[in-house]
């Protein structure tokens, strides 16, 4: 079957490689745009590709690094304790513009809503070369939900000559935007790629305490909250909840990685360190997670990420936020927004729980955000948009 992904005619670029520089610098952006890293790797005869990492999140950056055996050319290590937005924007635009002084790249790639991607992509503004954004085009249209994602989803829009969106209908929000269709390709997630890499290859677990963990005969429960805009009572609630659903349902364990901010931890270790098969876990490596959520029975989580990760293994998902970016999975059925409410909390976990119907109609339900290819199709999209292959990369139809 023809794919649209054929080499095709090479032209253009009068034989020299096309330079792409790929910033990234959270474990999310690092995650996703891993799998597009590598495939321009695949592509060393037409791309040179250069990478940065701004280490925003410096450890958990490092650690997806390693995962997808990825080097890093330019470190900026702007990562500092207690950093804030200003900071890592004040500390990340002049040293990217060192980088892009001295390398003068052809297209400068940034992923997704982050603060790093909105420094990669300001900073190739101001000098002037083209920027291409992966996964494109999500939208709350809700300017401080979530905070500050959705403005620097927004604001690298604006910026970026090139787009990648997941779906069709990110394709259609930047549309109503007035973006230029030609602009956009439709590619799926590639963290839907990453997953399916991973967990290919994975083993056991490398954390002790998921190791221990006894199963037989439970359900597993991944819990995840971390949000800025959670903390607080919302933070609070989800807690709550997830002390009620243990209390009521005695073959459930819950597993929740607790997020190093003290305003997250604290709260979640004052709620629920001493209930009962309730796991709290240091934050995990990515095969780790990739393993907890293969074994899951249910996902609680207001994480993006997870929204698009879960369905791959058929895991239903509750998504604990007001809004979603990602409506797709509410209208395929893969997830359902949930909000921070702790009695709708509890009454939509139980609901999958208690009834093995409903449970079963989430988890066979399609996921609609990839089928691995993603990171083949941004890359044959590049090298279609500076001429070098003739046929434009068809776009990714949906499941």
């Amino acid at each position: 079957m023809d794919t649209g992904m054929g080499m095709g005619t090479r032209m253009g670029m009068g034989g020299r490689r096309v330079k792409v520089l790929s910033v990234f610098g959270t474990r999310p952006d690092t995650i996703k745009l891993a799998p597009v890293v590598n495939e321009l790797r695949r592509h060393s005869d037409l791309v040179c590709s250069v990478t940065v990492g701004t280490a925003q999140h410096r450890e958990m950056m490092d650690q997806v690094l390693r995962v997808f055996d990825i080097g890093v050319d330019y470190d900026l290590g702007i990562m500092r304790d207690d950093q804030t937005l200003f900071d890592i924007v004040e500390r990340g635009l002049p040293r990217m513009r060192e980088v892009l002084e001295r390398e003068k790249p052809d297209l400068v790639l940034v992923h997704g809503d982050t603060s790093t991607a909105f420094v990669g992509a300001l900073s190739a503004f101001y000098m002037q070369i083209p920027v291409g954004h992966v996964e494109a085009g999500l939208r709350t249209f809700r300017r401080y939900e979530p905070f500050p994602e959705e403005m620097n989803r927004r604001l690298v829009g604006c910026i970026a000559e090139l787009h990648f969106a997941p779906t069709a209908q990110y394709k259609a929000n930047l549309v109503a935007e007035n973006v230029d269709p030609s602009s956009i390709y439709v590619t799926g997630n590639t963290v839907v790629d990453a997953v399916l890499d991973v967990a290919a290859r994975r083993m056991e677990f490398e954390n002790p305490v998921l190791r221990a963990l006894e199963l037989e005969g439970r359900r597993l429960v991944t819990v995840t909250a971390h949000r800025r805009e959670s903390i607080g009572e919302p933070l609070k609630n989800i807690c709550e909840a997830v002390r009620d659903v243990l209390e009521s349902h005695p073959d459930t364990v819950a597993v929740m990685p607790v997020h190093p901010n003290p305003r997250v931890s604290r709260t979640v270790l004052e709620t629920l360190s001493q209930v009962s098969r309730c796991v709290l876990v240091e934050p995990l490596s990515y095969p780790d997670m990739v393993g907890l959520l293969k074994r899951s029975y249910l996902v609680m989580s207001d994480s993006g990420g997870l929204q698009e990760e879960a369905p791959a293994f058929n895991v239903p998902v509750l998504v604990l936020r007001r809004t979603t970016e990602r409506p797709e999975g509410v209208e395929a059925g893969t997830l359902r927004l949930v909000g921070v409410e702790r009695r709708n909390i509890v009454e939509a976990a139980s609901t999958l729980l208690d009834d093995p119907e409903q449970h079963r109609a989430m988890a066979q339900a399609r996921n609609p955000y990839g089928d691995g290819r993603a990171a083949e199709r941004t890359v044959q999209a590049v090298l279609h948009h500076f001429g070098i292959v003739a046929e434009r990369p068809a776009d990714f139809l949906g499941l």
